[in-house]
């Protein structure tokens, strides 16, 4: 039976063709996860994970240099720079052989590789290398199942469909494996003899309501043969936060506990450093509360951080500097690193909130908001060197780079557009680096 569909995941998918068969596709052959993996190979994603930041979208790009001896075993040695936001996170990684999962490397980057394992490679836990490895192995395209996943009821993890999909700037032709999720359809396509999925939509299983997402990702780039380390001349923001005196892991020992001006809930915020310098970095946690009991966290919150001016209108907004319209808290408590861009002196910050709703619903409750004046402290030591220079949207593998002056268009901005003229983002994706032009002051509209 041959059937039109959509792939569906993200905005990303083009019209497909899939023929479906009882036992699996129609596809000879077997996959498993790392099939093809070599020396000089280089990957840029795009991504997200529910477990980091409610599933915000950052870049990883990772470049295969080679083996590393790590005890008895030989494991595969990654570099990897990962652009989240304003900041630029640069290591390594240890992947296995038989299955490419990160079990070591840099500490830095401990919750990106969490995410990368749980969401790129997940398939290990289904298909691997060596065949003795008590039910693994590589898996047919063929197979009726691939294996159940215990903790949603035992689902089938299934090849459905064979589908072209757009990705990296090409048309591979994909064979998608999904599973249902509490209703909720999830898949993963993946490519004959290439070691990792080129694209995900996966969903959280949930008893009742709309499950949000659980993991997204898409191949923005891919070379082969790669001889020399692409990610030499990137400086990592922890390296320039250094040298302008800036520290890290702050205690957030400044708490603020308030209503919002509405009085539609009640806000808590702990933050540090204390006394913020101009070019460092402030750590947030921001928990919505009940403003009927404290000890009750609000859920599905659609929320903003915005530097404002002394009418309230938004001079930066963090979510759009992330490349999303809203930020959004699934549990009610939020984590953030903001960016102190502002002269010293008092700056006012707004948690700004939509409402309450599921990501893909617009809130049907008026907006609120707490207002929140932060005295910034002059720093002696800071430089002109730009602490970013990546995005979420960022997969160009770029150098760090000066401040831009006001009339200059970010680098994200225009990966974006790119991706959106190739299909790769969607119009709502394309339309947030516009507003953010328009909030920044860079575009003029009459």
């Amino acid at each position: 039976m041959l059937l039109v569909v959509s792939a569906g995941a993200g905005g990303f998918a083009p019209e497909a063709y899939a023929q479906f068969q009882t036992g699996g596709v129609d596809k000879e052959g077997t996959w498993h996860a790392g099939e093809g993996l070599k020396q000089g190979d280089y990957f840029s994603y795009s991504m997200c994970h529910v477990d980091y930041k409610e599933c915000a979208k950052f870049s990883l790009e990772l470049w295969m240099e080679g083996d590393i001896q790590v005890g008895t075993e030989t494991k595969w040695l990654a570099q990897v720079v990962v652009y989240d936001g304003n900041r630029i996170i640069k290591g390594n990684m240890e992947l296995g052989k038989i299955a490419p999962e990160p079990t070591g490397g840099t500490e830095e980057l401990g919750v990106y590789r969490g995410a990368f394992k749980s969401s790129v490679v997940w398939l290990s836990a289904f298909a691997t290398a060596d065949s003795d490895q008590g039910g693994k192995g590589p898996k047919a395209f063929s197979d009726t199942s691939w294996g159940k996943i215990g903790n949603i009821g035992g689902e089938q993890v299934r090849t459905l469909a064979i589908e072209d999909v757009r990705a990296a700037g090409e048309t591979w032709e994909t064979v998608r494996v999904g599973w249902k999720t509490g209703g909720a359809s999830s898949n993963v396509w993946i490519v004959d003899e290439f070691p990792f999925p080129i694209k995900a939509k996966t969903y959280t299983h949930v008893s009742e309501g709309i499950p949000p997402t659980e993991y997204e990702f898409i191949l923005v780039d891919y070379k082969e043969g790669v001889t020399e380390n692409p990610f030499t001349d990137i400086i990592p923001t922890s390296e320039l936060m250094e040298a302008q005196g800036c520290g890290a892991g702050f205690d957030k020992d400044t708490v603020v506990k308030k209503s919002t001006v509405g009085a539609m809930y009640q806000i808590h915020l702990a933050y540090g450093p204390e006394d913020p310098k101009q070019g460092c970095s402030m750590e947030w946690l921001i928990k919505f509360i009940s403003k009927y009991d404290v000890t009750e966290f609000l859920n599905q919150v659609q929320f903003d951080v915005w530097i404002v001016d002394e009418s309230l209108k938004p001079i930066r907004s963090l979510a759009a500097e992330e490349g999303r319209q809203f930020l959004y808290s699934a549990s009610g408590q939020y984590e953030i690193e903001i960016p102190v861009d502002e002269e010293p002196g008092t700056t006012d910050y707004v948690i700004w909130v939509y409402g309450k709703a599921p990501e893909n619903i617009v809130p049907t409750d008026p907006p609120d908001y707490l207002e929140i004046p932060i005295v910034i402290y002059e720093n002696s030591l800071m430089d002109v060197q730009n602490p970013g220079g990546g995005d979420a949207g960022d997969g160009s593998g770029g150098q760090s780079e000066p401040v831009q002056a006001a009339t200059e268009i970010p680098d994200w901005i225009k990966t974006n557009a790119g991706w959106w003229a190739e299909g790769l983002i969607d119009d709502n994706s394309f339309v947030q680096g516009i507003q953010y032009l328009i909030q920044n002051g860079i575009m003029t509209v009459s």
